[in-house]
């Protein structure tokens, strides 16, 4: 997947957490914050966007299965469209190449 296509679809997921009703919030982001988590310890220290879109091009069956041991009584809370790419979105403002919302070299 092109990085530019997997950025559309994680600013989205961001977009929908933020617009989120007030009440579902707390758990959407308790979930997000645990994907985080995760996508810290599967890419280590310092990381790239590539190597981020190459993560996610892989699957987020892994991401479902996160949200569903966290929150395993709220259902809204396991749609990876909304937490994984909120969590994709968050986490690649570490990369190592992306810096003021755009990637800093090709």
């Amino acid at each position: 997947m092109p990085f530019d296509t997997a950025l559309d679809q994680w600013e989205r997921g961001d977009a929908r957490l933020a617009a989120a009703p007030p009440d579902e919030r707390p758990m959407l982001e308790r979930v997000t914050r645990a994907i985080e988590a995760e996508l810290r310890r599967r890419l280590g220290g310092a990381f790239t966007a590539d190597e981020l879109t190459a993560l996610y091009d892989e699957g987020t069956d892994w991401c479902a299965n996160l949200a569903i041991a966290v929150a395993p009584d709220d259902p809204y809370a396991w749609d990876v469209r909304t937490v994984a790419d909120a969590a994709f979105a968050r986490y690649l403002r570490g990369a190592s190449d992306f810096a003021g919302g755009r990637r800093t070299q090709s």
